[in-house]
């Protein structure tokens, strides 16, 4: 953050931060040429609905060709539900100037020039290998007040605020920041009362700009190159706690502007009103909304708060409502890990949930309510931040009321603020937060207890299991989270449940074909306990990503299968197990070099029973599968300085130099018939 002392800087992060072997490809040999756009100080027309068309695999609910290559044993795509571009007041603050065309061309592989305003830093940024689809979810709020502000024709150009806005600086973006965290948070006056000016409109002619160029992007051929959903970010943020969340929509039948947090001051009424302008509307709109960074909430993302005299059956119905409108969450991302966290009273310690933690280990729990101020890295932890005591808490609720609100699949993002989707490769990572991360010696920055830009990583990646590349199919899947998340590499992952798996069955030919037609996929529930067997099996199988040119993927060091229970007498249980692999092999990684040192495995499977398996007892079962150890990020940029120049980052033994990267499937669930 240049011009800004260094502790300065962490202080104020978190706030800054607040808006915050079976792949399958088609090459796209036609072209799509953008549409004239007007002013969105004008109106635009509403776009107009397509006829759905249906077919034996997809449900279609738009106008388009099936795809060449689609399967019905699944093609694994890999793609970004969660990037921002210049339209994102934050990211426009922090110098960034990729625009969504920009954004998604760098997505379809494209090099892009990443030159921030302000900055006389330009690098030059690929993806090693196109995306299959992505999503740029810019904020929803202040989206008017960004583009007033930055076009000279518009009446609010001139105003104070808007000319401290170009400029920048801190004290701006904490005016910002905090009007976003009132409850309500609302426009800024200053910039929508200006004579002439109607923000609410720019707003709606801004989203209709959004669903244009998700569209121009979209492959709507039989080639079906590349997927763009219509998205944004829905940014509530009472007390600086995050209660953000993406809304991605199947298609582009949403014409009417989505709600932000200055409509719907809480999650609750968000889906309500998504409800009515999209899943209720007679034109085949979908969406869903994925919670993001809950290790930001304070407790706020995911604890209970039920009114107090809300009766049970109104909370079954609002468990159900969740579980209708949030199927997924994001489980890790730019800013940290939400697996799961050592330290909580009770809860087992898992060596393997250290990985890339952003808060002090010296925070005080929440016990019964939510905290504040998690955003700029203050505030109680919840154990429910973390998904894993998430996904405890469903079953716990489905005991008590028939109803999982937390059935939640799992998926990645960077929330880069860039315009650069997906960009997570460990040895070529340009940051994500503009002219504040665009060099080295900005990413390297690090101040213990405080958020820094050091304990930041590149992000993870979203795989879905789909029929073909195309909205309805990929959406399809992502409801059905039949979906995993990485932590960058491009791991495929197969995971299967069922009752009556041979063991030999990774080593068969139609793995796949036996694996959905005996079982189900991860995302799902077991099928109904037969009276044959009494015990589920798991059938995982995975590769590890190839890489690319100069840069081979790292071997595989095991795989593990994550149970949690809820036990006889009501606790929430845990417990990991090894299936594959070995987690006590000799691999490492030559700092200076970043060349692995000795070996693991190019594939791991293995079909597995349940040692402990009670069918009286609820569950869920998750596969992780880890690589052998690599260099962070923070290493390869530290290799580029010489011993007597390199930053503090680099000697300071609190600043992990070492990763392993890894892949986290969404779960399988047992319900007991009973």
């Amino acid at each position: 953050m240049k011009g800004i002392q260094n502790s300065m800087r962490t202080v104020l992060l978190g706030l800054l931060l607040l808006i915050p072997a079976l792949l399958v490809a088609c090459s796209d040999d036609g072209t799509n040429s953008p549409s004239p756009k007007p002013s969105p100080t004008q109106a635009l027309e509403p776009t107009i609905s397509p006829q759905p068309v249906t077919d034996n695999l997809v449900t279609y609910t738009e106008d388009r060709k099936p795809c060449e290559c689609r399967s019905e044993n699944r093609n694994l795509y890999w793609g970004e539900l969660h990037a921002h571009t210049v339209l994102s007041y934050d990211a426009y603050g922090w110098g960034t100037m990729t625009t969504p065309e920009q954004a998604y061309e760098f997505a379809k592989g494209g090099t892009i020039v990443l030159t921030a305003r302000d900055s006389d830093i330009t690098q030059y940024v690929k993806l090693s290998r196109p995306l299959d689809f992505a999503a740029l979810t810019d904020h929803q709020e202040y989206l008017s007040e960004t583009y007033l502000c930055t076009h000279e024709d518009s009446g609010a150009y001139d105003c104070p605020l808007c000319q401290k806005f170009r400029k920048g600086g801190t004290i701006n973006f904490l005016q910002w920041s905090f009007n976003l965290a009132k409850n309500p948070a609302s426009h800024m006056e200053e910039i929508c009362q200006s004579p002439g000016v109607d923000c609410d409109q720019v707003s709606r002619n801004i989203w209709q700009e959004i669903l244009q160029n998700a569209e121009d992007a979209y492959d709507r051929t039989s080639n079906c190159s590349f997927t763009a959903f219509p998205a944004y970010e829905f940014t509530l943020s009472p007390g600086l706690s995050n209660k953000h969340r993406n809304i991605i929509f199947r298609n582009a039948e949403i014409s009417i502007l989505p709600p932000s947090s200055f409509e719907q001051s809480n999650e609750q009424g968000l889906w309500a009103q998504l409800v009515d302008i999209c899943l209720d509307a007679d034109n085949k709109c979908d969406c869903i909304a994925i919670p993001h960074n809950s290790n930001w909430s304070n407790g706020n993302m995911f604890m209970l708060d039920y009114p107090e005299d809300m009766s049970l059956s109104d909370q079954k119905e609002a468990a159900a409502f969740r579980a209708q409108m949030e199927p997924l969450v994001e489980i890790s991302q730019h800013k940290g890990s939400m697996e799961c966290r050592n330290g909580f009273d009770g809860i087992p310690n898992d060596p393997l949930c250290d990985f890339e933690k952003i808060r002090d280990e010296s925070a005080e729990e929440c016990i019964d309510a939510p905290g504040e101020m998690g955003m700029s890295g203050f505030g109680c932890i919840s154990r429910y931040d973390y998904i894993r005591n998430t996904l405890k808490l469903g079953l716990s609720e489905w005991l008590r009321l028939g109803v999982n609100p937390y059935k939640i699949g799992i998926v990645g993002g960077t929330d880069t603020h860039n315009g650069i989707p997906s960009k997570t490769e460990e040895y070529d990572f340009p940051g994500h937060m503009g002219m504040w991360e665009d060099s080295p010696e900005e990413r390297l920055g690090y101040e213990p207890g405080l958020p820094s830009f050091a304990l930041y990583n590149p992000g993870a990646l979203t795989a879905v299991w789909a029929v073909e590349n195309s909205r309805d199919a990929l959406f399809e899947s992502l409801r059905n989270r039949e979906t995993y998340a990485t932590t960058g590499p491009r791991i495929s992952v197969r995971f299967f449940g069922g009752w009556d798996y041979p063991a030999g069955l990774c080593e068969d030919d139609d793995f796949v074909a036996i694996g959905y037609a005996k079982g189900v996929p991860m995302g799902s529930d077991l099928p109904i306990r037969p009276d044959t067997t009494d015990v589920p099996t798991f059938a995982v199988k995975a590769t590890k990503d190839p890489g690319v040119a100069g840069h081979p993927g790292t071997d595989l060091q095991q795989i593990q299968i994550i149970k949690g229970w809820i036990d006889s007498a009501g606790n929430k249980r845990e417990k990991v197990y090894t299936v594959a692999g070995d987690p006590s092999n000799i691999a490492s990684v030559d700092l200076n070099t970043c060349v692995p040192i000795d070996g693991g495995w190019e594939q791991l499977g293995t079909v597995w029973t349940d040692p402990e398996f009670d069918p009286d007892l609820p569950a869920f079962y998750y596969a992780r599968v880890v690589e052998n150890p690599s260099c962070r990020w923070l290493q390869y940029d530290c290799n580029k300085f010489s011993e007597d120049d390199m930053p503090e980052s680099c000697t300071n033994s609190a600043v992990k130099k070492v990763i392993q990267e890894r892949a986290i499937t969404s779960p399988i669930w047992y319900e007991p018939s009973k």
